[in-house]
């Protein structure tokens, strides 16, 4: 058979559809594997596949009793079998007009039954097939191939259950991005109405207040804005922390130096470690004096971030933790619990100057 006799009419629609389910070079799948392998032992033949039929190749999502992932699509009975709605028969290949030139049945392989049938879309595309393989010719009987075909059902129902559950999850994922866009905007809103009204003539000592809160909130709005930064599941936090950080310098007018050691965290570690230097850096600029340093270090099973500033220091016998009348204190503590992590305070090494520190497992579960 030529190779252009076993392209469908609307094969740019098809391999659209088999886009859309995303399935081509997936990895294993369980629940495909003890598909095949259940056909297999139904009918007893020694050979079971899961095929996809992609331009040039035809790809197995699961094989059952072949050591191969693929093979091309000229020679391939699947690329046959999906030029049509009704299962593909071949009892005895040898002897079939249809495969008779067939390399498979012809060469050493030496197919002889082949069962398939298409794993046909809830909107009507044919993206492969489940087909039952035996090296010796034999019978199959209407109630088996009710079987089949009900064993492909199976097949093409996971395939858009997998489908949904992506979609779900990607939907979910737009809701929570939009969802903070929108955090992000509503308190730069806030933060800007803060700014004009510390600005106004008859507010008197209360502007260097409602400045503050101002430039607190619009911190907080620059980590919404940089959480979303990327989608990977992983991301650096060292390269987070920069740009976040040059965020803040600008927004509390000090200088904030980033140091420290690259490596990549989870990335729904991301928001709480941000939000935690967001209120370090807030404190130290607000409490401290000169240059305010972040520093992000992996030593062992351990990540160390810690920030540190330049002024008098902390009074004597100061322990976070004890701080309960602080809003501040109370959020670094919580975030750094989050974090599956130990918050410290201790004098800045090498001069005047007080520094934070949270010291938390590498592969935090919190």
């Amino acid at each position: 058979m030529d190779a252009t006799t076993i392209i469908p009419d609307n094969e740019a629609e098809r391999m659209a559809a088999v886009r859309r389910y995303d399935v081509l070079d997936t990895p294993p799948d369980g629940a495909f594997d003890r598909i095949t392998a259940l056909a297999a032992r139904r009918f007893g033949v020694p050979i079971s596949i899961i095929s996809i039929v992609d331009e040039d190749r035809i790809w197995f999502k699961s094989h059952h009793g072949v050591p191969i992932g693929e093979i091309g699509r000229d020679p391939g009975l699947c690329a046959s079998a999906i030029l049509s709605d009704v299962p593909h028969i071949l009892t005895d290949a040898s002897i079939d007009p249809r495969s008779l030139a067939n390399p498979l049945v012809a060469g050493e392989f030496g197919l002889r039954f082949y069962a398939g049938v298409p794993l046909t879309t809830s909107d009507g595309y044919n993206l492969g097939t489940l087909c039952i393989i035996d090296k010796q010719a034999r019978p199959i009987d209407e109630a088996q191939i009710e079987d089949l075909k009900d064993l492909a059902s199976v097949v093409t129902d996971q395939m858009e259950l997998q489908l949904s559950a992506r979609r779900a999850v990607g939907h979910a994922k737009l809701m929570a991005k939009e969802i903070d866009h929108r955090v992000m905007n509503s308190l730069q809103f806030v933060s800007s109405l803060l700014t004009m009204q510390s600005r106004s003539p008859d507010i008197g000592e209360a502007a260097a207040h409602l400045q503050m809160a101002a430039n607190r909130v619009a911190a907080v709005a620059q980590v919404h804005r940089h959480f979303y930064a990327g989608e990977a599941a992983e991301t650096s936090c060292i390269t987070f922390l920069r740009r976040l950080c040059d965020d803040l310098a600008s927004i509390l007018d000090r200088e904030v130096e980033v140091d420290g050691d690259e490596g990549n965290v989870p990335t729904r570690l991301i928001q709480p470690i941000g939000l935690l230097v967001n209120e370090l850096v807030t404190n130290a600029a607000k409490h401290g004096k000169g240059k305010i340093s972040v520093e992000y270090r992996r030593v062992a099973g351990e990540q160390l971030l810690s920030v540190c500033d330049e002024g008098d220091g902390l009074p004597p016998g100061f322990d976070p933790a004890a701080i309960v009348e602080s809003l501040g204190m109370r959020v670094v503590t919580s975030l750094s619990q989050q974090l599956g992590g130990e918050l410290s305070a201790l004098p800045r090494a090498g001069g005047p100057g007080a520094c934070f520190s949270v010291t938390f497992p590498k592969n935090s579960t919190h």
